[in-house]
């Protein structure tokens, strides 16, 4: 009898382990009221690579083929943390942000890769941005043209100013207008960021 007794005991501790556990690992439902928004942080700006600053007009004669107006490329790593409060993992659906060199945008950068974050974790994600001198200058002779003017400057000066500081991170780069979607369950909320790196 108190063999059976003992076995029954053991049974029913097992099964209340077994369901204080399953309770422990249930996840929350997300809902309107509890889906915290997740943080954007800028961790890093990098120069993945660097080509110097040059530029040339399509009037030089390559050796081959033909020129065109050519010009340096500035390829830039952006690497984010993205912090979960909640108490459910969340995916990241979405990410876009504005490049800018000191108030000047320079570029629109979209990330379409996805991932989960974990609840109460932080994952990072990295965003690459390629500019060459070329699409910057364009930019600074029609849409910023009476600012460069306000500065009291001229493209070409800006332009060699960002190319040649911007790899010893002498140059303020701005991470503007940023926004990052995240999705758990049938819920969806859009996080607005912004940063400075210098």
């Amino acid at each position: 009898m108190n063999k059976k007794l003992a076995l029954l005991m053991t049974a029913v501790i097992f099964a209340l382990a077994a369901i204080v556990a399953s309770c422990a690992f249930m996840q929350t439902k997300p809902t309107p009221a509890n889906f915290e928004a997740p943080l954007v942080t800028l961790e890093s700006v990098q120069v993945t690579q660097y080509n110097g600053y040059w530029y040339y007009g399509g009037n030089i004669k390559p050796t081959k083929g033909t020129a065109g107006n050519n010009s340096a490329v500035l390829p830039l790593a952006f690497v984010f943390n993205i912090t979960n409060p909640n108490k459910f993992p969340v995916q990241l659906d979405g990410f876009s942000f504005t490049v800018a060199f000191e108030d000047f945008d320079v570029n629109m950068v979209n990330a379409y890769e996805t991932q989960w974050i974990p609840p109460g974790k932080t994952n990072q994600i990295a965003v690459y941005s390629i500019v060459d001198v070329r699409q910057v200058l364009l930019s600074l002779l029609v849409p910023n043209a009476f600012k460069v003017k306000e500065k009291g400057t001229n493209a070409w000066a800006l332009l060699e100013k960002w190319w040649t500081g911007i790899p010893a991170y002498n140059i303020p780069i701005h991470v503007k207008g940023g926004s990052a979607t995240f999705l758990a369950g049938e819920e969806q909320k859009v996080v607005a960021f912004e940063a400075e790196f210098t």
